[in-house]
């Protein structure tokens, strides 16, 4: 859509908090730059933002207070499954997330549901307790379905410390155990960590791999899959607006974003039913909610977050298991 000379702001360049408020214009008075919506390969579910941890720096503020999204029944996501099932661009990979998908109570039924129809399933978790409490019944899924489903291990740091800064005391040994006995238990394991401690990618990479090679844990840290370090984003954050003129300057292609190829699946407190955002990481924002069915959410996005910026768009991020 082209843009007008009254969607543009009062101030030709604006103060942080003036950003991100025109969803067609920068502050600078520049086309925002959009992502258009090429094909299905990624269908998220928020399984619902309860959590066993309050950890800082958390995406979606997950805790295990906050149920401003609410745990998805199994109808909830067979509604969806069904869709997906009939269209032309029917999704590679479904992936769930959370909160901590392992406490919602239909979970392991989803996960049945799912794999059942053939489809590669993304599991992201803490591998703590809520995980562990299942491990007879989720390996007896994995079993049942080879090769076709991937757990990917939140790990913050490669030291206790620097996970446990981010995740809370106590919270390393049991991810560890978690790990370990999905490993062992022959699952496809990744992990996700974080840069919020300023190290550069090679010094990461190398600090988990001796964490994996003192745990004899054969996971390739150098395999971009595997191994996932997100970058880290804060709202207090001053980031750069991204208009038209950015992806040639940065020598980035706006569809190699998630937005043009994923859309996930929420159910909002209070709502009677699920439906269809833009992104993992803006489950709460409004003007991201797209419809309540898949082909309702094949829109146009403008990136009118910080997030798009910091994350995919300048961080090169993407929460799927391929890139």
């Amino acid at each position: 859509m082209p843009y007008r000379s009254e969607d543009f702001l009062p101030l030709p360049i604006s103060p942080a908090e003036q950003k991100f408020q025109n969803p067609y214009v920068t502050a600078r008075g520049e086309e925002r730059a959009r992502v258009d919506f090429k094909a299905y390969q990624t269908l998220w579910f928020n399984t619902g933002t309860l959590c066993n941890l309050t950890c800082r720096n958390c995406y979606i503020e997950s805790s295990p207070r906050n149920d401003r999204l609410v745990y998805l029944s199994c109808d909830d996501v067979r509604t969806f499954l069904d869709e997906a099932d009939g269209i032309k661009d029917r999704p590679i990979e479904i992936g769930f997330t959370g909160g901590e998908p392992f406490m919602n109570p239909d979970f392991l039924e989803i996960l049945g549901e799912t794999l059942s129809r053939g489809y590669r399933v993304l599991v992201l978790t803490n591998a703590m307790r809520p995980m562990q409490r299942l491990k007879e019944r989720l390996a007896a899924i994995n079993w049942r379905y080879p090769g076709q489903l991937g757990v990917r291990v939140s790990l913050d740091h490669f030291e206790p410390s620097g996970h446990e800064d981010l995740r809370g005391p106590g919270s390393w040994q049991p991810t560890i155990d978690g790990l370990m006995w999905l490993v062992a238990s022959r699952f496809n394991v990744s992990v996700a960590g974080r840069t919020v401690w300023g190290k550069s990618d090679g010094e990461m990479r190398g600090g988990y791999a001796r964490l994996f090679g003192d745990l004899q844990l054969d996971i390739d840290v150098d395999d971009r899959c595997k191994l996932v370090l997100f970058p880290e984003m804060q709202e207090t954050d001053d980031v750069p607006e991204i208009s038209v003129g950015c992806w040639e300057k940065l020598g980035v292609n706006p569809s190699d974003m998630m937005c043009a190829s994923s859309r996930m699946v929420v159910r909002r407190k209070g709502s009677d039913q699920a439906t269809v955002v833009a992104c993992t990481l803006l489950a709460y924002e409004e003007a991201f909610e797209l419809g309540t069915t898949l082909d309702e959410a094949r829109g146009s996005i403008r990136l009118n977050h910080r997030y798009c910026a910091r994350f995919c768009v300048l961080g090169g991020a993407s929460c799927s298991a391929s890139k």
